[in-house]
C-alpha cells in the first residue's frame, strides 16, 4: 500500500459529488493541491533515507554524532529530511525544484509539509505523539460546538490527514495481505536481530517479538486504521485497511509463535542471512 495508492483513494468512492468544489471541501483541499500530494509522495520516498537500523533511543544512548546534531529529537527522521533536502538543492536538480515549486513561498510550504510528514513517522516520541493526539481531538471532536468550516480547521484537518497517510504508508505491510505482512515483518526482525548481535540492542528481539506484534496491532496499527476511517476522506477504502489489520492480528495470534521460531532458526544459525 504505497502513499500514491492512499492518495488516489482520497476520493470518497462511496459518495457522489456533483461539483469539484464539493470534493475539494470534503478532502480538506488535498485533492486540489498538487504540491501537497507531491510532498506526501516525496516524504514517503525519503523518510527512511540513511536509516541506521536502530531506533532513535539507541542513537541517543550511543551518543552518536547524529543524535548530538539533532539534540536527541526525531534523530533519524531529521537526518533523512536534511540528507534528502541537501540533495534536492544541488545544481543538478534545479529544473526539478522549479517544477515542484514555482516561488519561494511554495518552496517554504513544500519543505514544511515534508518536515511535518516525515517527523510524523517518529511514533516513539511521547511528546510528538501527545501533540498529534491533541490536534486530532481538536480537529475531529464531534462534541466541540465551536468547530466550524473555517480555514484554520480545514488546514488543521488536512495536516492531520497527511500525517496519517504517511504513518499508514510507513507500516503499510500490516494492512495488506498476510504474506506481505510476514515478508516485511521478517525483514524487520532480521534488522533488529542484527542490531542485537552487534551489541546495539540490550535484548534479543526473539524473546518479545510475538507479544510485541500483538501490542503493536492493538495500540498502534488498529487505532491508526480506525482513524483513517474517522477522518472521512477515504470512504469505503478505509474499511479495507482496518479489516486487513484485524485479520493479520488474528492470524499472528494463531501462527506468530511458529513464525518467530522459524525466524530464530534461520537467523541465529546463519549470520550470512542477516541484512
Amino acid at each position: 500500500m504505497s502513499v500514491a495508492k492512499l492518495l488516489s483513494r482520497i476520493v470518497a468512492p462511496d459518495q457522489d459529488f456533483e461539483e469539484h468544489e464539493q470534493l475539494h471541501d470534503h478532502t480538506y483541499g488535498i485533492t486540489s493541491d498538487p504540491l501537497t500530494q507531491f510532498a506526501c509522495v516525496f516524504s514517503a520516498l525519503i523518510h527512511d533515507a540513511d536509516h541506521p537500523g536502530v531506533p532513535n533511543s539507541q542513537l541517543v544512548k550511543e551518543g552518536t554524532d547524529m543524535a548530538k546534531t539533532y539534540e536527541g529529537k526525531s534523530v533519524a527522521e531529521q537526518n533523512s529530511i536534511n540528507l534528502a533536502w541537501n540533495m534536492l538543492i544541488e545544481p543538478n536538480y534545479s529544473i526539478l525544484r522549479k517544477t515542484i515549486c514555482g516561488t519561494q513561498s511554495e518552496e517554504a510550504r513544500f519543505r514544511q509539509l515534508v518536515v511535518n510528514a516525515v517527523c510524523a513517522t517518529d511514533i516513539m516520541d511521547k511528546d510528538l505523539k501527545s501533540a498529534r493526539n491533541k490536534r486530532w481531538e481538536k480537529a475531529f471532536s464531534t462534541t466541540n460546538p465551536t468547530l466550524g468550516l473555517d480555514q484554520d480547521l480545514i488546514n488543521r484537518r488536512a495536516t492531520i490527514v497527511i500525517e496519517h497517510i504517511i504513518q499508514a504508508s510507513d507500516v503499510a505491510h500490516t494492512m495488506q495481505h498476510w504474506h506481505i505482512y510476514i515478508k516485511w515483518n521478517e525483514r524487520l526482525y532480521a534488522e533488529s536481530y542484527k542490531a542485537y548481535k552487534e551489541g546495539r540492542a540490550d535484548a534479543d528481539p526473539t524473546d518479545s517479538w510475538y507479544k510485541g506484534e500483538i501490542g503493536f496491532f492493538d495500540f498502534y496499527i488498529i487505532p491508526l486504521a480506525q482513524k483513517l476511517s474517522e477522518c472521512g476522506v477515504f470512504g469505503v477504502s478505509s474499511d479495507e485497511y482496518l479489516n486487513y489489520a484485524i485479520m493479520n492480528r488474528s492470524e499472528w495470534e494463531k501462527k506468530g509463535k511458529d513464525v518467530v521460531a522459524s525466524y530464530e532458526k534461520k537467523y541465529t544459525k546463519d549470520d550470512n542471512a542477516l541484512p
